[in-house]
C-alpha cells in the first residue's frame, strides 16, 4: 500500500501559508478549471464514451455541461459567501457584536464514483477550492479514460501542493484514508460508505457521504399519466440505471396501472429505439460484475417489456418487471441498473408506511395533480430530496442542496451548499470596552438577581 504522507504534509505546508485563502487565488482557480473544461470538452466526451458508451449529448447533459454551470454559479457568487457575516447579539451581550467567519478546513479528499465519473469528481472539487482548501482527488479505476483525463488537467495545471489527483484502485483509497485528514467527501455505494465513516471516526475526520438505496417513485391514479412515463423512462434509464437518484422502483395505483406501462413502454421506444442495446447509443453496464449481478434479477417476476442482454458489449436493454413483491431479490437493494420493478398500491397509507419500512431513501418522485396527495407523501416519508411530477431534475439547481438522509447520506451539496461543506462556520464575539457589565461577576452586589432580569 503506497504511503501518501509525503502529499499530504505537502498540501498541509501550502494551506498554511494562508494562499488558498485569499479569494483572487481561489477565482483564479475556479477560472482556471473552467477553462480547462470547456477547451477539452471533446476528450472528455470521448473519455466517457470510452468507459460507459456514453453519447455526446448525454455526456455533456449530465457531465461537462452541469459542472460548467456550477462554476458559473460559483464564480458568481463565492465572494458573498466568503464575506464574515454579522449577527444579532443578545441583550446579555450589550455593547458587543458577532460574526461568523466561513473558513475552509484544510486539506480535503474527494473520492469519486464511475457512475458520473467527471461531474461526481469535480463538482465536490469545485466546492472545496471555492471554499479555499486543498484538495486531493481519487477517481474510480472503474473509469480508467475519464480518471486519466482528469488526472492530467489537473497535473499539468495545478501545482501538485494544492490540487491533486491519485489514481488506482482500492489499496489508493485505503492508503489515503489512512493518513490525516482535514475533510472527507465521498460518494458511492452504503457499504463502502460505513467503511469510509469508520476510517474517518479513526482521526475524527469530518465527512459528507453522497449514497444512495431503493428510491421510490409513485404514481397516482390522478397523475398525468402521459408526462409521468415520458419523465419516468428518461430519469430511470438515462445513464443505463446507474444514477443514484433514479427511481428505483415504481409504486402505480392499481386504478391506472395498465394504462401507465402502456405509456411507459411507449416513452421507452421513443427515446431509445426499439433495439436499444443494438442502437449502440445506449449507456453500458461498467464492469463484468455489476452485468452479472443486474443479469441475475432479470427471472424476477414478469418481464412486461425488455429484458434482452449483450454479456460481451456490457449492455442491457430497458426493462420493466412486474407481478413483483417485496420478497423479490431485485427489491432487497438498490438496482443502479435499467431494470424497474413494479408494485402496485390500492391504499395510500399503506403504501406509505411499507416505504417507512425501508432505509430513507436518497430521493422519492411523486405523480399526482392532488396537493393533498403530494403532502401526506411528503409530511410523512423521510427521504434526501425529490420532485413533485418529475424525475432527477432537483440535481440541476444551484439553489436545491444536494444530498441524502439517514442510510442515504450525511451532508448536502450543490451551489452554496457546496462552499458550505467545505467550510467550518467559526463563531466570534467582539466585546466592547468602553464600559464593562458588572453583574456579569459574582462578586458584584445582587449579581444573581440582576443576571435573573436579563434572563427570563
Amino acid at each position: 500500500m503506497e504511503n501518501y504522507s509525503d502529499l499530504i504534509e505537502k498540501q498541509r505546508e501550502f494551506f498554511l501559508s494562508g494562499k488558498t485563502k485569499n479569494l483572487s487565488f481561489r477565482l483564479e482557480a475556479l477560472n482556471l478549471l473552467r477553462r480547462l473544461i470547456k477547451s477539452h470538452e471533446q476528450e472528455l466526451m470521448d473519455a466517457l464514451k470510452a468507459d460507459l458508451n456514453k453519447t455526446e449529448f448525454d455526456s455533456y447533459l449530465t457531465e461537462i455541461g452541469i459542472v460548467l454551470e456550477e462554476l458559473r454559479f460559483t464564480i458568481k457568487h463565492v465572494r458573498k459567501w466568503a464575506r464574515p457575516r454579522k449577527v444579532k447579539s443578545t441583550l446579555t451581550l450589550f455593547g458587543s457584536k458577532s460574526f461568523i467567519y466561513p473558513e475552509p478546513y484544510g486539506v480535503a479528499l474527494v473520492i469519486a464514483p464511475w457512475n458520473y465519473p467527471f461531474q461526481l469528481a469535480v463538482a465536490p472539487l469545485i466546492g472545496a477550492i471555492a471554499a479555499g482548501n486543498c484538495a486531493i482527488l481519487k477517481p474510480s479505476e472503474l473509469t480508467p479514460h475519464t480518471s486519466g483525463v482528469l488526472s492530467k488537467l489537473i497535473h499539468e495545471n495545478f501545482p501538485e501542493e494544492y490540487v491533486a489527483v491519485v489514481e488506482g484502485g482500492v489499496e489508493a483509497s485505503q492508503g489515503l484514508l489512512k493518513e490525516k485528514l482535514d475533510y472527507i467527501f465521498f460518494t458511492g455505494s452504503v457499504p463502502v460508505g460505513r467503511i469510509i465513516m469508520e476510517a474517518a471516526a479513526k482521526n475524527l475526520t469530518p465527512v459528507t457521504l453522497e449514497l444512495g438505496g431503493k428510491s421510490p417513485c409513485i404514481v397516482h391514479h390522478d397523475a398525468h399519466l402521459k408526462f409521468a412515463a415520458k419523465r419516468i423512462a428518461w430519469g430511470k434509464f438515462m445513464n443505463a440505471g446507474q444514477t443514484c437518484v433514479a427511481p428505483d422502483y415504481l409504486y402505480v395505483h392499481k386504478r391506472v396501472k395498465e394504462e401507465f406501462l402502456m405509456l411507459l413502454k411507449e416513452s421507452v421506444k421513443e427515446l431509445y429505439t426499439m433495439d436499444a442495446i443494438s442502437s449502440g447509443n445506449f449507456t453500458k453496464i461498467v464492469s463484468e460484475r455489476h452485468f452479472n449481478r443486474l443479469a441475475a434479477f432479470l427471472d424476477n417476476g414478469k418481464t412486461y417489456f425488455g429484458g434482452r442482454t449483450n454479456k460481451e458489449a456490457l449492455a442491457i436493454e430497458p426493462t420493466v418487471l412486474t407481478n413483483i413483491d417485496w420478497k423479490d431479490k431485485v427489491m432487497e437493494d438498490e438496482i443502479f441498473g435499467p431494470i424497474l420493478p413494479v408494485l402496485e398500491y390500492d391504499d395510500l397509507p399503506e403504501m406509505i408506511s411499507k416505504i417507512n419500512a425501508r432505509p430513507k431513501p436518497l430521493a422519492l418522485y411523486i405523480f399526482s395533480e392532488s396537493e393533498q396527495v403530494q403532502k401526506m407523501i411528503l409530511d410523512h416519508i423521510s427521504f434526501g430530496g425529490g420532485c413533485i411530477n418529475d424525475t432527477v431534475y432537483h440535481l440541476s439547481s444551484p439553489y436545491l442542496p444536494f444530498g441524502g438522509v439517514g442510510e442515504s447520506g450525511i451532508g448536502a451539496y450543490h451551489g452554496q451548499g457546496s462552499f458550505d461543506v467545505f467550510s467550518h462556520e467559526k463563531s466570534v464575539l467582539k466585546q466592547t470596552t468602553r464600559f464593562d457589565l458588572p453583574f456579569r461577576y459574582p462578586n458584584t452586589k445582587d449579581a444573581l438577581k440582576k443576571v435573573k432580569l436579563f434572563i427570563k
